[in-house]
């Protein structure tokens, strides 16, 4: 198995490590909550009224429910792989109207083009087992000068643990992110516009390891790479892990650093929306959830 190969991420497995998650994401996802927060105080800087709004990745609708109070006027479409995330986010955003659950791939949107003006997607974007596929859909289901908010993980997240576990055995434990000059020339691949970046270095201690390996698990960050150990991680390797990690500690903490990609691009307001590729079915987002005659 090449290096690349080692790495890649199977989706059916992603989705279901979410949907495990989903009843104790919130309790966990301390991280997430910071950085979603900070990504919808940037809209602030943002001055248009969108008409349909889509939060990509809107695990347990955080998100979605902030972008329904901010854009009153707009129609407000959840998009998850995750059921079970997706049923949390009917939840959570209880008697709002105008609020639609989709459950779909980030690579295989079920959306017309060109009928989205805000697409949000807060720390999902990792798990897309192919960036350029996934931006190449923000591209086509975005609207003339549609706006494009974003946030994924850099290389030097969980670097501790990447190293520590290298002390350990040969496998992956650790996804591989992307670098934000990577993530740029992406956008431009996909033909998005006026990409700006930048990133932003969060460092969460625990007492040990364990703690930072259930709150990944709760989260539903299981490592779903094709070059994972089979199997599960037994005692020994664990204790190792632990020793390995401890050169890590300071101030009697053990540090798990995330690297923040912010990202933000527009769709060009000159070019027609392209049509969906053969033998896809897509929709309008105005026709989600209502019966067909």
């Amino acid at each position: 198995m090449s290096e690349g190969d080692a790495y890649g991420l199977d989706a059916r497995a992603v989705g279901r490590s979410f949907d495990r998650a989903s009843a104790q994401y919130d309790d966990a996802a301390v991280l997430q909550k910071q950085v979603r927060e900070e990504l919808l105080d940037r809209l602030q800087l943002v001055a248009f009224e969108p008409r349909v709004v889509v939060d990509l990745g809107c695990g347990t609708a955080h998100a979605t429910r902030a972008l329904r109070d901010r854009y009153r006027a707009a129609r407000v479409v959840a998009i998850d792989l995750a059921p079970r995330m997706l049923a949390a986010a009917k939840e959570r955003m209880g008697w709002f109207r105008r609020f639609d659950r989709v459950q779909a791939d980030a690579t295989r949107l079920p959306l017309r083009a060109g009928c989205v003006d805000l697409l949000y997607s807060s720390l999902m974007l990792q798990w897309a087992p192919d960036l350029d596929a996934a931006f190449a859909e923000v591209r086509r289901v975005l609207a003339p000068r549609g706006y494009f908010t974003f946030t994924t993980f850099g290389p030097d997240t969980l670097g501790e643990l990447r190293a520590a576990w290298a002390e350990v055995d040969d496998y992956v434990h650790v996804n591989r992110f992307v670098d934000m000059h990577e993530v740029g020339d992406a956008l431009v691949r996909a033909g998005l516009a006026d990409p700006v970046m930048d990133v932003e270095r969060i460092t969460v201690t625990y007492a040990d390891v364990r703690g930072l390996m259930r709150d990944l698990k709760s989260i539903g960050a299981h490592n779903v790479a094709a070059g994972r150990p089979p199997g599960l991680t037994g005692p020994g390797r664990l204790r190792k892990l632990e020793a390995a990690y401890e050169r890590f500690r300071r101030d009697g903490r053990l540090p798990a650093t995330y690297e923040v990609v912010y990202g933000q691009a527009w769709a060009p307001g000159h070019e027609p929306p392209k049509r969906a590729r053969r033998g896809e079915a897509t929709i309008d987002v105005g026709s989600i959830g209502r019966r067909q005659r």
